[in-house]
């Protein structure tokens, strides 16, 4: 079996796994010089799994990609998600950002990896609005293969890419609301907002996550880039 974390961070296009740690760590400093601001995230997509379903740069990502992979995903959510909290009234206990804290580091509903999970947003995102057709698969299944990754992790983005992914099944997935905002970041991540067929497919899937539109707005805004 391959190792779920280790796609993630391919898909997200994330540094050696060796900076994993100290990206992550970094990504939050940079967060808490930043809440309340909308005027984050952003930038072209860096590489990865995820940048060649976006066009090889042709679309616009999340400025997370390549810099800290999985680590800054989680960290960017679970961020998101305590000043939600915060705005609510919630007083929080002092946080923890380590890799080993982030939503996705707890299995999904049915016992798998989260992980896995997160893949399966952000593919079925990037197919929402109709741009990968047979030639277009073609095209990804021969870079998948460049990629190196192992016959599991390449039968799995193969199945992805060949098949619809159910929302349903992805929103029955999160067991926790931090669980919930990293999966829809991950989607948005792989959306251009200005595609209706792509934003509708976030909107399904913040309906079905059950999303209070705070939240949705708090996570929305981590992906606007700075001017």
């Amino acid at each position: 079996m391959f190792d779920p974390k280790q796609l993630l961070d391919q898909v997200l296009g994330s540094p050696a796994a060796g900076n994993a740690r100290s990206a992550g760590r970094d990504f939050v400093d940079r967060l808490d010089g930043t809440k309340g601001s909308k005027a984050f995230a952003g930038g072209a997509v860096a590489g990865g799994l995820l940048g060649l379903l976006l066009g090889g740069g042709r679309r616009r990502g999340g400025g997370l990609l390549g810099y800290g992979g999985a680590a800054a995903l989680g960290a960017l959510a679970l961020q998101a998600y305590q000043n939600y909290q915060i705005k609510q009234g919630v007083t929080l206990p002092p946080g923890d950002f380590a890799p080993a804290a982030m939503p996705h580091t707890s299995p999904a509903a049915d016992g798998s990896p989260f992980e896995l999970v997160l893949v399966k947003a952000m593919v079925g995102a990037a197919k929402a609005d109709g741009h990968i057709d047979a030639t277009e698969q073609r095209r990804l299944f021969a870079e998948v293969e460049r990629l190196g990754l192992d016959a599991d992790a390449k039968a799995y983005i193969f199945d992805l890419l060949t098949h619809d992914v159910d929302l349903y099944d992805l929103a029955r997935s999160a067991t926790t609301p931090e669980q919930g905002a990293e999966l829809y970041l991950a989607a948005r991540l792989a959306i251009d907002p200005d595609e209706p067929a792509e934003r509708a497919y976030l909107d399904a899937l913040a309906a079905r996550l059950g999303l209070p539109a705070e939240l949705r707005a708090t996570l929305d805004g981590t992906q606007q880039a700075k001017a």
